[in-house]
């Protein structure tokens, strides 16, 4: 086979084939794993509980009367937690100013094959569009990285198809064989497809394991693809494969599926060996999940990119991983600076706690807050059915995937230990922290919330959805007015919590404050619920605000 034909017929189709089956694959393999997960929450690790968690008797005093305060009002930050939340913004521009440069060198390495190859010289307006239609992965990378708000994405967006429309004026009024036609058909062809493909492995369902799936998936069509021709290609293999099919019965349908699946396996096995590469790197802090997928983004867009230059010259294809390899030396050198300038030597710690019922609305919460919080500390969390699949990291998925998820829970007050003293309070190369999630089973979760809960710097617990069939929430609530001061920790309720009953609540469980709760000692201590409405993108710098202030509460 040609280059030109392998390049511009079969690389195009192998990436067509795997994407589909990325999503596929990607939403059983997520079902599979929830359904493990939640099977395993559900068992016992056959431990009791130690008293001072399981409830253990201390003699309570008169407690002052408990005050519920439902927060509107917008926050305005003094002090260490204005400098913090500073930080995170500085921190989030500088990583969004990385990419960009990034993404502008990447958009000029692009468009100059383009440019020696059209002929004509190097004409300005010609390099101009060029650039503007390359550089678009990059702009979509500094969205998903930098961006925090819904207005920040459109003006983001707004701002570079503007900028596409301002070039392309430009381009028609000095050139007047040029049209509107002709130039949204190169942009469209030269980005369309990789941005429709996006969609395959990037939904909020997915997102979290389709850059390992597609990479596995890639590994296998490539090696149906490679048999295949090369059977094809050889009569003695042919009539191997032949011989083979009349021994077992099977017609040339069902041999020619055969040979594709068999040269799937072949090079699943690589694929496999490239997975563990890829975990082992997580585990060794040398990427975060965040840069995995955002290169699994920019490689997509660099092999389509450069697939037609192949026409131009076989050598002209190794155009995209030539831009590929010069980004990712621009994100490592840039990434130097941006974990510099982390505010905290000792990172905070966010105990996230929630309705296991949200769902969707979890998700959402999560995506908002992890994006600036992560710039500033770690999350803790313990897992459930509502953001086990959003939160999986790529050696807890790998785990799962090699029969050891069983290894990742607490069965014991022992493994809890272990778990603590694991827990990753480092930022990655590109300044952003991990989440921690705990595995519990069904009589450990209660121990593992009170240890995290004493010794988070803040606790979040959403409680919008919150109503009578929420019984654990109540041991939660209970914990937190116990072991947490309650400063540092942020209720978060909208329309759907039932309010008068947790008010109602709040007030039985204050009643029930052991004497040594470090909440007695307040002269008018006081629950902080806030109320939001809106949407979470639309709060979400004034949640973020609220946990930065209580993160730097003091007793």
């Amino acid at each position: 086979m040609e280059l030109t034909t392998a390049m511009t017929g079969v690389l195009p189709f192998i990436i067509l084939v795997s994407s589909p089956l990325t999503m596929i694959f990607s939403v059983f393999l997520l079902w599979l794993y929830r359904r493990a997960v939640i099977r395993s929450m559900r068992g016992n690790g056959g431990s009791s509980m130690p008293d001072e968690v399981a409830g253990a008797k201390v003699s309570a005093q008169e407690s002052p009367p408990l005050r519920i305060r439902l927060i509107k009002d917008k926050v305005l930050l003094h002090g260490r937690a204005e400098s913090a939340f500073n930080a995170t913004s500085v921190s989030l521009q500088r990583l969004g100013l990385v990419y960009g440069v990034a993404g502008v060198v990447y958009a000029l390495v692009m468009s100059l094959p383009w440019m020696i190859t059209a002929g004509g010289g190097f004409p300005l307006v010609r390099l101009l569009w060029l650039f503007v239609c390359f550089a678009w992965p990059g702009v979509i990378v500094v969205v998903m990285a930098a961006a925090t708000s819904s207005g920040q994405k459109q003006l983001i967006f707004t701002g570079y198809f503007l900028f596409v429309v301002l070039i392309g004026v430009v381009v028609i009024a000095r050139n007047s064989d040029s049209s509107v036609g002709q130039l949204l058909f190169f942009w469209l062809f030269a980005n369309g497809a990789p941005t429709l493909l996006l969609v395959t492995y990037f939904l909020r369902r997915i997102r979290a394991v389709g850059p390992l799936v597609l990479t596995f998936m890639v590994a296998g069509v490539t090696g149906a693809v490679v048999l295949t021709t090369i059977v094809g290609n050889s009569e003695t293999m042919l009539s191997a494969f032949t011989g083979i099919g009349v021994f077992l019965g099977l017609g040339a349908i069902p041999m020619y599926v055969m040979i594709n699946l068999l040269g799937f396996l072949l090079f699943g096995i690589f694929g496999w060996w490239l997975l563990g590469r890829l975990g082992y790197a997580y585990r060794a802090k040398r990427m975060s999940d965040q840069s995995l997928n955002l290169d699994a983004l920019w490689l997509m867009f660099a092999v389509f990119q450069s697939i037609t230059l192949a026409f131009e010259g076989g050598m002209w294809i190794f155009t995209g991983l030539v831009a590929f390899i010069i980004y990712k030396q621009i994100t490592r050198i840039g990434f130097t600076r941006v974990k510099s300038q982390i505010y905290s030597k000792r990172a905070p710690s966010l105990l996230l706690l929630r309705v296991f019922a949200l769902g969707r609305k979890s998700e959402r919460m999560f995506d908002t807050l992890s994006k600036r919080w992560l710039r500033h500390g770690n999350i803790d969390m313990i897992a459930g059915p509502s953001l086990v699949t959003s939160t999986i990291e790529p050696h807890e998925f790998l785990d799962y995937m090699g029969g050891h998820l069983s290894r990742s829970f607490i069965d014991n007050p022992s493994v809890l230990e272990q778990r603590l003293a694991l827990r990753d309070c480092l930022p990655d190369p590109d300044g952003r922290y991990r989440v921690n999630e705990f595995f519990c089973r069904n009589d450990t979760w209660q121990m593992c919330m009170s240890r995290l809960a004493s010794e988070s710097d803040v606790v979040l617990m959403d409680l919008r959805s919150f109503s009578q069939q929420n019984q654990g929430c109540l041991w939660e609530l209970e914990q937190l007015l116990t072991t947490v001061l309650l400063d540092r920790v942020l209720f978060v309720v909208d329309e759907t919590t039932d309010k008068g009953f947790l008010e109602q609540q709040l007030q039985r469980l204050w009643k029930r404050v052991p004497g040594n709760s470090p909440n007695l000692g307040l002269e008018k201590p006081q629950v902080n619920l806030l109320s939001v409405q809106a949407s979470i993108p639309k709060v979400a710098d004034q949640l973020t605000k609220r946990l930065f202030e209580a993160s730097y509460q003091t007793e």
